[in-house]
């Protein structure tokens, strides 16, 4: 699941794409950028696919939006060997997990600074991501965990579970 939101900075507005695994709630990939463009969601996309080793089959849900839509990203999904998804027109309860995202991005940090630079803005929203929301922040719609615990409990459970033979 993917969005784009965007935080004010003394320089003007910092635009933010994450890319969240709906099982996980895992913020696998992002891409931060003073444009709001193809490239924007681009890099967030070949972010997630090489912290996930590259699957294939994966579904890539997002709203319409110009980015999403764009032969840039589309094209990148074709050559993963993704499979695309898109929202109803206005229907925002179909991106809940990533709009549920940002306002605990902003209530819980960026909502409590006030950003002199997109430099300023970038490094915060990086360590809020990798060192806090991914690693320390537990959520309730994976039994309390956060999402790295709950990823490694299910590798866990995976690689106990015997071999299916077909």
């Amino acid at each position: 699941m993917t969005d784009i939101t965007y935080i004010n900075t003394q320089e003007g507005w910092l635009y933010l794409c994450v890319m969240i695994d709906l099982h996980s709630r895992m913020v696998v990939g992002w891409s931060m950028n003073k444009r709001i463009k193809a490239d924007l969601v681009c890099n967030a996309l070949r972010m997630a696919m090489f912290k996930r080793g590259m699957p294939k089959g994966v579904l890539v849900h997002s709203d319409k939006g110009s980015q999403y839509c764009s032969a840039k990203f589309q094209n990148l999904i074709k050559k993963y060997q993704l499979r695309s998804s898109m929202s109803g027109t206005g229907c925002c309860y179909d991106n809940a997990a990533c709009e549920s995202f940002f306002g605990t991005l902003k209530v819980e940090s960026v909502d409590d600074e006030n950003y002199q630079t997109r430099e300023k803005a970038k490094r915060s929203i990086f360590e809020y991501i990798e060192s806090y929301y991914n690693t320390k922040r537990k959520h309730s719609t994976i039994n309390y965990k956060t999402p790295k615990e709950f990823e490694f409990t299910m590798k866990s459970d995976l690689q106990k579970c015997p071999k299916l033979t077909g």
